[in-house]
């Protein structure tokens, strides 16, 4: 029991009521006695009322304590009167009770319906098909019950082995029948009998454990469950139960009379348990059914259902979600702070051990630390910072007293500027963040406590912040704390199996403390208007200049935080096998010390985003860019490499590769003649030896030479095809690849000087996976030939359909140009809604445009395709054709967002 909620009992007139809603009017509910037993269809065409009803009293506002009550209500009298009739010669020998949530008496529209039908063990059998009749007519109504038929004894086998069983018959409650044996079943599961307070307790929390690990420890996901998410309404029922079981408590309002709780923390559980009852009555009533994830589909409808409106800079889905995770932030602090409770009041063993003196203002009690005296914060406020870092500087302390975390919590209005100010206050913040274990662990404790949000008032604004897109999977303030805990792991030698490039670069940064500030601060400045980096950038600043950091340190997090998109964009959206983009990178960082912290933060950040957005194929392109800008740095800025320099490179490397394998001098000059130099600019030369090799095995076989090999070094799988160019075979192989279920990351198309098509893609799994099977690869082959060897290519038709998560979203397409930094091409910028067929869509129309396709870059960003393509036309340079540009942007705009309408339909 959550909240025990005694289901109303009808008015002086009969009446159910919720709110100023009549529910169920008495006539609905009986008969003349003359009359027959109503049908199930009339219980049915009942409740589809009643639930109309309640639907009514819920838009109106009614309290949604009553609500869930009143629906229970609603239930015991069809139950108690289906229950009479079924059984109404052996009713008083057995007993209907209900259990589990129902037993609490709280329903929502579509919730369970859990019974247990209690039967003596010495009764005959002549009650079993009166019980089977029962429950089949129940579920004829429209009611879905979950039922069991058991014995006392039966009962308290299961109870004594199963955590769940004891669990929902410790909530059970008596609807009909025999009072005698519903109270053998209670004695027979008791705390004296079984399942002793400790063990109880141990187990409950045990179980949430396991539970929140299932949700990754966090309940601020893209799409939480609003009861089973960490913070969910579970996370108040654990409370209850233990409570229950220690206290023989039938409501939260009796831990206020033990001493468990105050009555704010109370009033704080209350009002956060009626808006999560208020979202899943909501749930159930917009989806006709027990649905308890808030998708996004539901999201915005009920944003527009609680009253939310879009503004400024904050759409009206946003809100209501931030309302939502700073809801069950709340759960999550108040279930913390009384399980510690529980576990100090049943569990520990030795209440007389003497605390450990740590210093004049804390000791250590049991292993948890506590404050040596109530107004401890009070006199001394800088000690709201100095606890955590005591927890950071010794890893014997298992946490903090619940007294003490009741104190924090009380004091949290201390920290203000005068606080801020304080040398003390700072010089502990940064003795924290210097500190050589503990310190993501216990910023995320100060998180929880509310203590960051104080001390860092920029933090505050994007507590409980989401953005209403697939990408960012995390709250921003989640997602930050992820981003510091990515960075603290560069540091520790036992992470550095993960990214052992960034384990070598983050054991040679002398201060590991300004990363973590460039990553405390990188997103800070969301949600505010304007661009989000500039205004975190000032943020930075003012902290490091209030820490006393040196001037060379703050500017440094400060370019951390203004450019920490930099590196990633141009990774993904530049074509860094070009010299020249290197040369463009390079002179925007300038120093070695820059490029080391923005390459461990960029890492960092795309980590912490989305747990899929750092594929082996983007870290991979994030080590070239970083070991390419390296070597222009020692270079120098005002020696830059040339591009001749890089062909005359790779062409040497895959020449002496290809010599390994008995292969001529002449005979590879003479298949290289024909190919463009673009080619040796963006393979390197292991590629360039084996899609050599595989053109010179085929000794002029006219199949479509396709050649398939997984590519760890690149982080995916790379596709080469050699065949005589044609129309649209951009789009043709891209729709083949896509229907069958692979996801294109990179494309590089070249043409030789004989008309043959020269083209390498790099793809994945949809899940993210390198595809290396082969069987896999070998569907793959087939698939391709078959399109390829058709005389003609035409509209390659891709007919999955676009994720469902996808479909909630509408994006608008967007398309830029800009020139290719000294190249003929065009870099055509395209952002429109991911859906299946996407590439192909845009190879038709850039072969109805007269385009042609040198290299695109393929990103999924959440719901958005963030695609670069390298363009040119047939009849010149294009970059001097804006008709053609214009023409080109129209086309794609029309064709995409038509076929994005279509998908979502």
């Amino acid at each position: 029991m959550s909240h025990q909620i005694s289901p109303p009992t009808p008015n002086t007139d009969g009446i159910i009521r919720a709110g100023a809603v009549d529910i169920l009017n008495p006539a609905e509910l009986d008969r003349d006695a003359t009359a027959a037993w109503p049908p199930a269809s009339r219980w049915r065409k009942l409740l589809k009322q009643v639930r109309s009803r309640l639907r009514q009293a819920f838009d109106e506002g009614t309290d949604p304590g009553i609500l869930v009550s009143t629906q229970a209500a609603v239930v015991d009298q069809i139950l108690t009167r289906c229950w009479a009739h079924f059984l109404d010669t052996t009713a008083h020998q057995l007993a209907l009770a209900a259990v589990g949530g129902y037993g609490r008496g709280e329903l929502h529209p579509c919730s369970d319906i859990d019974i247990l039908v209690l039967v003596p063990a010495e009764a005959p059998d002549n009650w079993a098909p009166a019980v089977e009749a029962f429950i089949t007519y129940l579920w004829d109504t429209g009611l879905e019950v979950g039922h069991s038929v058991r014995t006392v004894e039966q009962c308290a086998g299961a109870a004594a082995n199963d955590i769940t069983v004891v669990t929902n018959l410790t909530e059970a409650r008596l609807l009909g029948g025999s009072e005698h044996l519903f109270e053998a079943m209670r004695a027979a599961i008791s705390p004296r009998r079984m399942w002793p307070s400790t063990e109880f307790f141990e187990a409950k929390k045990a179980e949430q454990e396991t539970r929140h690990r299932k949700f990754h420890d966090t309940g601020y996901q893209l799409e939480p469950n609003v009861k089973e998410s960490p913070g969910g309404l579970r996370d108040i029922q654990v409370i209850a139960w233990v409570a229950k079981r220690h206290f023989q408590a039938d409501t939260l309002s009796e831990l206020v009379d033990h001493g468990f709780l105050t009555p704010r923390e109370y009033q704080s559980l209350q009002a956060s348990q009626a808006f999560l009852w208020r979202v899943r009555f909501a749930l159930h009533l917009l989806t006709g059914r027990r649905e308890d994830r808030l998708l996004f589909d539901y999201q915005v409808k009920l944003a527009e259902m609680f009253g939310f409106t879009d503004q400024d800079h904050n759409l009206a889905v946003e809100q209501f979600m931030q309302t939502y995770y700073r809801t069950v932030t709340r759960i999550s602090r108040l279930n913390e702070l009384l399980l510690q409770l529980f576990q100090e009041t049943i569990v520990v063993p030795d209440q007389d051990a003497p605390p450990t003196p740590i210093n004049a203002r804390f000791r250590s009690c049991q292993g948890f630390i506590e404050v040596t005296h109530p107004d401890v914060f009070k006199h001394y406020p800088y000690a709201l910072l100095e606890m955590f870092l005591l927890l950071a500087e010794d890893p014997n302390l298992k946490g903090v007293r619940a007294s003490t975390i009741r104190l924090v919590r009380a004091h949290r209005n201390l920290i203000d500027d005068h606080f801020r100010a304080d040398i003390r206050a700072r010089s502990l913040f940064m003795a924290l963040l210097r500190q050589p274990h503990g310190i993501t662990h216990e910023l995320r404790r100060m998180s929880r406590y509310g203590i960051l949000a104080r001390y860092i008032p920029a933090f505050g604004r994007v507590v409980g912040r989401m953005q209403f897109d697939l990408f960012h999977v995390y709250t921003v303030d989640q997602h930050v704390l992820f981003v510091v805990r990515n960075l603290r792991r560069f540091a520790l030698p036992e992470f550095e199996h993960e990214y052992p490039l960034c384990s070598q670069i983050g054991a040679r940064i002398p201060k590991q403390e300004l990363l973590y500030i460039a990553g405390l601060f990188h997103d800070i400045g969301k949600g505010r208007g304007g661009d989000h980096s500039e205004l975190g950038a000032v943020d930075a600043e003012d902290f490091c200049r209030r820490h006393d950091l040196s001037e060379r340190d703050t500017q440094l997090v400060t370019w951390l935080v203004q450019e920490h998109l930099l590196m990633s964009m141009t990774a993904q959206r530049r074509d860094i096998s070009d010299p020249r983009e290197i040369h463009e990178f390079a002179r925007k960082v300038r120093t070695q010390n820059r490029l080391d912290h923005l390459f461990l933060l960029t890492v960092a950040d795309m980590r912490g985003t989305n747990p899929g957005l750092l594929s082996g194929w983007k870290y991979r392109l994030l080590t070239q860019l970083y070991h390419a800008t390296a070597e222009a740095l020692q270079r120098g800025l005002e020696n830059p490499l040339d591009a001749a320099e890089v062909i005359k490179e790779n062409r040497a490397e895959a020449l002496t590769l290809l010599r390994q394998n008995d292969l001529e001098v002449p005979d590879i000059e003479a298949c290289w003649a024909n190919f463009p130099p673009e080619y040796f600019l963006r393979h390197q030369g292991d590629e360039i030896a084996w899609e050599t090799r595989a053109i010179m095995a085929a000794n002029h076989d006219p199949t479509p030479l396709v050649q398939i090999r997984p590519d760890a070094e690149r982080g995916g799988t790379s596709i080469f095809l050699y065949l005589p160019d044609r129309d649209y075979l951009f789009g043709a192989v891209t729709g083949t690849l896509n229907q069958l279920g692979l996801t294109v990351q990179d494309a590089r198309i070249s043409s030789t000087w004989n008309g043959k098509a020269l083209d390498t893609y790099l793809v994945l799994e949809e899940d993210g996976r390198m595809v290396s099977e082969r069987f896999r690869i070998a569907e793959i082959r087939e698939a391709l030939i078959r399109e390829l060897a058709k005389s003609t290519t035409g509209q390659s038709q891709v007919t999955r359909p676009p994720p469902r998560r996808v479909r909630a979203f509408t994006t608008p397409t967007q398309v830029r140009f800009r020139p290719a930094n000294g190249h003929p091409h065009l870099a055509l910028e395209l952002i429109t809604g991911d859906r299946p067929g996407l590439l192909s869509i845009v190879g038709r129309v850039f072969q109805e445009n007269g385009i042609r396709l040198h290299a695109a870059k393929v990103a999924t960003i959440g719901e958005r395709a963030e695609d670069v393509f390298w363009i040119s036309s047939r009849d010149g340079d294009i970059q001097a054709q804006p008709q053609l540009q214009h023409q080109l942007r129209e086309a794609l705009v029309k064709a995409l967002d038509e076929a994005g309408a279509e998908a979502r339909s």
